[in-house]
């Protein structure tokens, strides 16, 4: 009953008199633990402290009166929280929807309160990305031999993702290479025969983890022009004469053979029907 009453009136406290507050912005990822430190200011000699979730749902998570520490209170973190003797609240392991606004209230032996707040941001870990290649038609403006490739990266159910690339093999780093396209998840390379063991690394990153792919386009373009796949300019310079072709020997057997008629209808027209002359 009194621990009842120190925490109401510790909430009063909260209410009533002057608070120094303190916002501070915590990461984290799904299945780790996060810990919460109550930064109190040099010199702070605490008396009592309460820890509360603010949003999505107000809630007590642990509390701290006459040198005793509690955490059994009925909450999502109910057996996945623990209050350190410094009065640091360690949460975990942690789950995707426990991101959201904490709050410690500290009094010290002189009746001075202390608010500080903690938005907990909680992420879900970046998987391996999936580089995709697409290999674009070739132009005759283009250099003999040159491979113009679409690489595409993504991360598989994830959100909250940044995308960079890097050409393995060169000390440009930290440099954006050219030719990115939607938000840097695609990138256009232009290859030649002295890029056969180029490799183009894509870097799926949050705030919390990261993790990354790498391919090798060359070999893309040298698949496809094995399997004789043809550009639609190929496929025309066959297709056309045949077409042609064929037209115009539909049209000269149709021609033939209105002219063979013909001939046939006149000659009939010119013959005399022969009669037999009646005998006298």
């Amino acid at each position: 009953m009194s621990a009842m009453w120190s925490l109401w009136s510790l909430l009063l406290c909260e209410a009533l008199l002057p608070v120094v507050a303190v916002s501070v912005q915590v990461l984290s990822k799904v299945g780790d633990s996060v810990l919460l430190v109550a930064e109190c200011p040099p010199g702070f000699r605490v008396r009592e402290a309460i820890w509360r979730s603010l949003w999505p749902s107000e809630e007590l998570l642990a509390t701290f009166f006459r040198g005793s520490l509690e955490t059994l209170y009925h909450s999502r973190f109910l057996g996945r929280v623990q209050l350190h003797g410094n009065l640091s609240l360690e949460l975990g392991p942690l789950k995707s929807g426990d991101g959201g606004n904490f709050s410690v209230l500290v009094v010290d032996t002189g009746g001075q309160t202390w608010t500080q707040t903690l938005h907990l941001k909680v992420y879900d870990a970046v998987p391996k990305p999936v580089i995709q290649v697409f290999t674009a038609a070739t132009e005759e403006a283009q250099a003999p031999q040159t491979c113009q490739v679409f690489l595409s990266c993504w991360a598989p159910n994830s959100s909250d993702i940044t995308y960079s690339w890097r050409r393995e093999g060169t000390m440009d780093v930290g440099v954006e290479l050219p030719g990115l396209f939607s938000n840097r998840q695609v990138l256009r390379v232009s290859l030649g025969p002295g890029d056969k063991d180029v490799a183009y690394t894509c870097i799926a990153s949050n705030p919390v983890s990261w993790d990354t792919a790498t391919v090798t386009p060359w070999e893309s373009c040298r698949h496809e022009a094995a399997s004789g796949k043809a550009s639609y300019k190929d496929v025309l310079l066959v297709v056309l004469p045949v077409s042609l072709f064929l037209i115009l020997a539909g049209l000269l057997g149709a021609w033939h053979h209105g002219c063979c008629s013909g001939k046939r209808k006149g000659a009939g027209a010119d013959r005399v029907p022969e009669t037999e002359n009646p005998l006298v």
